[in-house]
């Protein structure tokens, strides 16, 4: 079930009614976990067993770091193993073996490896990551570990969310959950119109923008002229803001008008200064994840030049890897990485560069990245590259 549907509005009116009609705080509570449950089970049963068995692991985790805290390393350890191992199993095993296979051709060692026929379920690096940052706030003492299993399970699959974020901290979402919302304090005008407002993104832009521009030019990049390519690259930026930013929009405008609120996922991303300025604008809930929950326990900016250069890095690398499972998301990560890099090797003399002049430079290297972020493969990329300063294939071939 997609939220751009008529299945989804049908869906969400209905909860809506049974949930402002619930007398009590369990009651309520019990409704909108059924109901994500259903919502998930659209793609497959069995994902959302997958769901509730890490709801209930990252449930048994967080009582254990309260209970036992002179064990609370290896607990901790235990917890962000076994989430990562569930996300590396679905996600990423198929890649690195087919990673190796390649490695093992180019040397001349070809073997068979056992491949796993596996669907990737719907929504695992969402709630992934939210199960990590649950265990890992209790273990920092951020939050308490709740006794009551409903509000884990309600806060991982909270269908909102569930599929496509943003990314809500335990933090931020428990404590709605210990108390009863009053249908007088929703703002149903502002909820409706930002679920407007990301209908009309994914609709009528985003949708648009792929079916006769950005679809027909990446897929077949060699048969597409220099300004074909030049216009399906822009507006495959803006695709993807579009995209992105109105299944948050639509998440937001969903969870208000059932009572909670969600934070501000994108904040007019292009307008960036600098990467670290689109950093903190684009995908708000991830960066400020990965920040966190990755870059400041990797040592953040604090061992010198060389080693926060490393740390941001490794940061984007991966943060490249999660949104998939792809070399092209990885050069997509290390682009970032790189240009955050150099950004801060730069330092006064990138503040000394005119403030329009910085914005243009971020777009169109933002622009460039989102090549590798959409391609279809490496080669594709790298045909679409040669096509942008050649103008089209052919003249790529005739250099």
């Amino acid at each position: 079930m997609l939220f751009p549907t008529l299945h989804y509005a049908l869906f969400l009116t209905l909860i809506l009614a049974l949930v402002w009609s619930m007398p009590t705080l369990a009651a309520r509570k019990l409704v909108l976990v059924a109901a994500s449950y259903f919502f998930y089970a659209q793609w497959s049963a069995l994902f959302s067993l997958l769901l509730a068995g890490s709801s209930l692991l990252n449930f048994g985790v967080g009582l254990g770091l309260e209970r036992w805290p002179t064990r609370r390393r290896a607990l901790l350890a235990l917890g962000i193993g076994l989430n990562l191992t569930l996300l590396g199993v679905f996600k990423y095993y198929n890649f690195f073996l087919e990673s190796l296979a390649d490695l093992l051709l180019l040397i001349g060692w070809q073997r068979d490896l056992p491949f796993l026929s596996i669907i990737l379920p719907v929504g695992i690096s969402f709630f992934t990551f939210h199960g990590i940052s649950y265990i890992v706030d209790i273990s920092r003492g951020t939050i308490r570990a709740t006794r009551n299993p409903l509000d884990v399970l309600l806060y991982l699959a909270f269908f909102p969310q569930l599929v496509a974020g943003p990314i809500v901290r335990a933090a931020q979402f428990l404590p709605q959950l210990q108390r009863m919302p009053r249908f007088s304090d929703v703002q149903v005008g502002a909820a409706l119109l930002l679920i407007l407002l990301g209908l009309v993104k994914k609709i009528i832009i985003a949708d648009a923008l792929a079916t006769h521009l950005v679809d027909p030019v990446f897929n077949s990049p060699i048969t597409a002229s220099g300004p074909d390519l030049w216009a399906a690259a822009y507006g495959y930026a803006v695709q993807i803001y579009c995209d992105f930013s109105a299944y948050s929009d639509i998440a937001m405008g969903s969870a208000a008008l059932l009572g909670y609120r969600f934070p501000l996922n994108f904040n007019r991303p292009y307008r960036a200064e600098s990467f670290s300025d689109f950093w903190r604008r684009w995908h708000i809930s991830l960066s400020s994840w990965l920040r966190d929950y990755l870059y400041i326990p990797l040592g953040g900016n604090r061992g010198g030049a060389l080693a926060t250069t490393r740390n941001l890095m490794v940061t984007m690398l991966l943060g490249g890897l999660w949104h998939g499972a792809a070399w092209t998301f990885v050069l997509w990560g290390l682009l970032h990485g790189t240009a955050l890099g150099l950004e801060r090797w730069a330092g006064r003399a990138w503040q000394a560069v005119p403030r329009i002049l910085r914005i243009g430079i971020v777009f169109h290297i933002v622009c460039a990245a989102w090549i590798l972020f959409r391609a279809t493969d490496l080669t594709s990329a790298l045909d679409y590259g040669r096509g942008l300063l050649f103008g089209g294939f052919e003249g790529a071939r005739r250099c």
